[in-house]
């Protein structure tokens, strides 16, 4: 008789928690369905801020801007920095402090932007453009001035940094709006950390986070990036992959030669280049440079159950995106398990209207390496350095001189660009993460794919280095909005739904203490 007492206590609490989270929900919904054109509003003037990382004025402008939205929301924010470079793009904090709250919650995105090709973009980069669809299902230009029964959900916003990530700026403090008009407070006390250099590898970040240690103690970061699940289904993802960027160059005559003239004689620093980057990896798509596998970190019974567990979209997602095979016979989110080395670009000379008969001077490759836990990302650079001296190059990290050019028949400079940084990941059965898990769950009639690792790459392992706090990344933009590419976009649903999950993962229903 006790037993079944507390069971039906039980299933009664769960009902209570039930419904208030399916309240809640409906509250936040109809408080954003009011305010779209606020809000959309908000989020455009944001995109037309140049953001490219590189760009410290612009930078500094989207940190004022932003600055301002927090104001406007007693958030209390401050620019944070760095004193061993005060002049590095500044985080911009706020706080959210609730009474008698137990524990924190940091909420993070990140404000600056990929580089930019003007030419390659159907608008502006920086040109806010709204469109009925996607350009690939020939969506068309909708005037700036639309009534909101033309702002459906499919329609898209297209604009450097309207996924990645400045969605998830606009996500996060109209999910705060929301809560503070309808005079509801957090379930945790809140802290906001926006990062002005993610898209450059978050150089200065461990820097901010120390000097401000005290400021950011916290029990768990929620990242708001990246996309939901390809199906369309929302996803939990409890660490990320890290980065490091190679570039690499390889030499041919000490100026360009006219190819009839010196063809078949004068080597082309393409073709070598070529044969190289093929020595890395085989047709399976296995990276073949040795000990590229070694320090890998085996993922554990909860992580491998979650991959088996998720949906097997990739016979769909290969058919969309026109691949006949992949290159790699295992499923995507294996693949996206281990680490990688990805060509970012390759530059030799010209094409198109400008190609000319020549062989040029350099050949030029930026490689990505995306590392997993285990991975250290030195000791990865060491791994490729070796590779490359045993394909018989000399390898120096400058320019050659002309006394090298004529001693070494193969010479290549390599070196990693400034920003690399190790995979993290959270035990998937963390009691924090497991709750904002249940959150995010509250605002979808679907199931919510959960997943030990995403394959992009985020400064996780620095805020737990610099910290020691764990974090998970709940992502909001559609998987089909050109991340990085030209073109990029946004679908207006998922922000009107980023805004509903952030609510959520802001006042979930408290665990047991």
């Amino acid at each position: 008789m006790k037993r079944l007492l507390s069971a039906s206590l039980v299933a009664s609490c769960l009902f209570t928690v039930s419904a208030s989270a399916a309240s809640s929900v409906s509250d936040i919904r109809a408080f954003r369905t009011s305010h779209e054109q606020e809000i959309l509003s908000q989020y455009v003037e944001l995109l037309r801020i140049p953001n490219v990382a590189s760009d410290r004025d612009g930078i500094r402008r989207n940190a004022e801007a932003i600055l301002t939205l927090m104001r406007r929301l007693n958030l209390s924010p401050r620019l944070l920095g760095s004193t061993a470079a005060p002049d590095a793009p500044p985080v911009v904090y706020g706080e959210w402090k609730v009474r008698n709250a137990k524990r924190t919650l940091v909420l993070y995105a990140h404000y600056d932007g990929q580089p930019v090709n003007p030419a390659e973009w159907v608008t502006g980069p920086f040109t806010p453009t709204l469109r009925t669809g996607s350009l690939t299902a020939g969506g068309t230009i909708i005037p700036p001035d639309a009534t909101r029964s033309q702002l459906g959900p499919e329609v898209r916003v297209y604009a450097r940094g309207a996924s990645d990530d400045k969605a998830g700026v606009i996500v996060i403090l109209s999910a705060i709006d929301a809560l503070r008009s309808l005079h509801r407070q957090p379930t945790d006390n809140l802290k906001i950390v926006f990062e002005g250099e993610e898209e450059a590898g978050s150089p200065h970040l461990r820097d901010i986070l120390r000097e401000n240690h005290a400021l950011l103690d916290a029990q768990l970061w929620v990242v708001c990036d990246g996309p939901v699940h390809q199906s369309g289904k929302r996803q939990v993802i409890y660490g990320a992959r890290g980065d490091m960027n190679v570039s690499l160059t390889v030499y041919g005559p000490n100026r360009p030669l006219h190819s009839g003239h010196y063809g078949n004689w004068a080597p082309n620093p393409a073709l070598r280049l070529a044969r190289l980057l093929t020595s890395m990896k085989d047709e399976t798509g296995k990276v073949v440079v040795p000990g590229w596998y070694d320090d890998v970190a085996p993922l554990g019974t909860p992580e491998r159950q979650a991959i088996a567990a998720a949906a097997d979209y990739d016979e769909t997602l290969r058919k969309q995106l026109g691949l006949a095979a992949t290159e790699s016979e295992r499923p995507l989110n294996e693949a996206i398990a281990l680490p990688s080395l990805n060509i970012n670009g390759m530059r030799s000379g010209n094409v198109g209207d400008q190609a000319t008969n020549m062989i040029a001077e350099t050949a030029t490759a930026v490689l990505d390496l995306r590392l997993v836990v285990g991975n250290d990302p030195q000791r990865q650079y060491q791994k490729l350095l070796a590779h490359v001296r045993s394909q018989g190059y000399y390898v120096i990290d400058r320019e050659p001189t002309a006394e090298e050019r004529i001693a070494h028949p193969l010479i290549a400079t390599m070196m990693a660009k400034p920003g690399s940084y190790s995979a993290a990941r959270t035990p998937m059965d963390d009691p924090f993460a497991r709750a904002i898990a249940t959150a995010v769950r509250s605002t979808s009639d679907q199931p919510v794919v959960e997943l030990p690792t995403s394959g992009g790459s985020l400064p996780l392992s620095i805020i737990s280095e610099a910290l020691g706090t764990r974090s998970i990344v709940v992502g909001i933009a559609n998987y089909d909005n050109n991340q990085h590419s030209a073109n990029e976009n946004l679908r207006l649903g998922n922000l009107w739904d980023g805004i509903d999950i952030y609510a959520a993962v802001m006042t979930h229903a408290p665990l047991p203490r």
